[in-house]
């Protein structure tokens, strides 16, 4: 399997030139999903005891597979947060598999992690932290809403007091899923505030005052969002952030989808706070343009992330030696193991320059604004709220949940767009609506047009 002959390298050639044709490609399809039993009877077995030969999988995964795929930087993929990785980064994501780099240690990845380190200068200098601030990259939003938690719980039972409690955090129903999901990985009690618009600093005031005594005792954390996936909202930053100094409380940021907007000057200004922050979530395979899987989490003090991370064991002390020494982004994070996922973010940045990027993030900006534009133009649809960063909810009139179901569906078959519907909180019910997320700048307002006019 190792061998190098001349299967592989026309094996090598095609993958090529398939990277090349996807990478220039200008319409790519929407791909239809397809039942496991339908796939299997078009390619049949795959993993056999001979092998079915390279030339084959390749022709069944070109002819059958990734046709049942939805390419996430497609301009009317509109749905959940989609991603549009430059083709530079897509590029240096060959790269970065073909080098075999392991990320976890210095010693083993030194140039990789630089790479990485520099990108990660750049990133960190949006957020306004104070001096020392750094972070690492993850495998995604959930690894690093994680990886600050425990980083958050571990520092809070430095105190003695603490040991034997069940940690408790505050955030709001607007947050994202995975809040939820780490805090049962992490085993902490999770206290949701009952809002889906802005979560702000006299909601977390009344939210604590609430509390009874041993609740106060065991609450340690507040999660605040920088961009909420549904709609786009960021959180009072400012006002939770002072109460969570005032009450000595670790204040996280979960930005994985708005973070990228602290590079767009026309609302820096909405993240004011953020900078108060212990810890900070963003993704930059969201709205910073890198090929999944590229999450990162900062912290404020990158040494209690250290003491609550750093793995030990006999054969990884080689690791941690002098000669060996620089900087580990194992220590940081939950995982050991890990490739140096930031590397096409680098080699992104270097190609285009952060200007660049500033304009990517404007245009998915300008792109919700039109299409809010738009919507009150129309008679057969309504706004649910204003736009928010590049998120647009709306409802068509008239329409019940089932209808916005079997429109996604029939725009999904048809190969035309992909847009899914949501829930939002109206009253004491949730409505079902339609909703935009814009992270491509290729998306057109055509594109919005037609996607609107399909539902009449």
């Amino acid at each position: 399997m190792h061998k190098i002959d001349i299967e592989l390298v026309e094996m090598t050639l095609d993958v090529m030139k398939y990277a090349i044709d996807r990478i220039s490609s200008t319409n790519p399809k929407i791909g239809k999903p397809k039942k496991e039993e339908a796939l299997k009877a078009l390619v049949g077995e795959t993993i056999t005891k001979e092998g079915i030969g390279g030339e084959y999988a390749f022709n069944l995964w070109k002819n059958y597979l990734m046709k049942a795929t939805v390419p996430i930087d497609h301009p009317r993929h509109l749905a959940f947060v989609p991603a549009s990785p430059t083709r530079a980064a897509i590029m240096f994501d060959l790269v970065t598999s073909a080098s075999s780099i392991h990320g976890a240690y210095w010693m083993e990845g030194a140039g990789g992690i630089f790479c990485e380190n520099e990108a990660m200068k750049w990133i960190v200098s949006l957020t306004g932290l104070p001096e020392g601030a750094f972070g690492v990259f993850t495998s995604g939003g959930t690894a690093a809403n994680l990886s600050a938690i425990v980083t958050a719980r571990e520092h809070w039972r430095e105190d003695g007091t603490y040991k034997g409690e069940k940690g408790l955090i505050i955030t709001s129903i607007g947050a994202h899923s995975s809040i939820k999901a780490m805090a049962q990985v992490a085993d902490v009690d999770i206290l949701l505030v009952d809002s889906e618009e802005k979560l702000t600093g006299s909601d977390l005031r009344q939210t604590i005052d609430n509390l009874n005594p041993h609740q106060r005792k065991r609450l340690f954390a507040v999660v605040a969002t920088g961009g909420t996936t549904n709609a786009g909202i960021i959180d009072d930053l400012e006002g939770i952030g002072h109460i969570c100094k005032n009450e000595k409380l670790w204040f996280h940021v979960d930005a994985a989808y708005g973070g990228g907007a602290l590079a767009a000057d026309s609302v820096r200004p909405l993240f004011n706070g953020i900078e108060q922050a212990d810890s900070i979530t963003i993704d930059p395979h969201k709205w910073m343009f890198s090929p999944y899987d590229c999450g990162a989490v900062i912290y404020k003090e990158p040494d209690l992330a250290k003491r609550a991370h750093s793995q030990e064991g006999s054969y990884l002390e080689i690791f941690k030696d002098e000669g060996a020494q620089g900087f580990n982004p194992a220590d940081y994070q939950i995982q050991l193991t890990r490739r140096v996922r930031g590397l096409p973010l680098w080699f992104s940045l270097a190609t285009h320059g952060t200007d660049k990027y500033k304009v990517a993030v404007e245009r998915g900006l300008e792109l919700a604004q039109i299409a809010g534009k738009l919507i009150e133009k129309m008679s057969h649809v309504e706004l649910v709220r204003e736009p928010s960063l590049s998120c647009v909810l709306y409802r068509r009139i008239g329409w019940l949940p089932e209808d916005y179901k079997q429109w996604t569906y029939e725009n999904h078959k048809k190969g035309f767009a992909l847009v899914a519907p949501t829930k939002w909180k109206k009253g004491e019910d949730f409505e079902t609506v339609s909703r935009f997320c814009f992270i491509n700048p290729h998306t057109t307002k055509e594109d919005i047009e037609d996607i609107l006019n399909s539902m009449i």
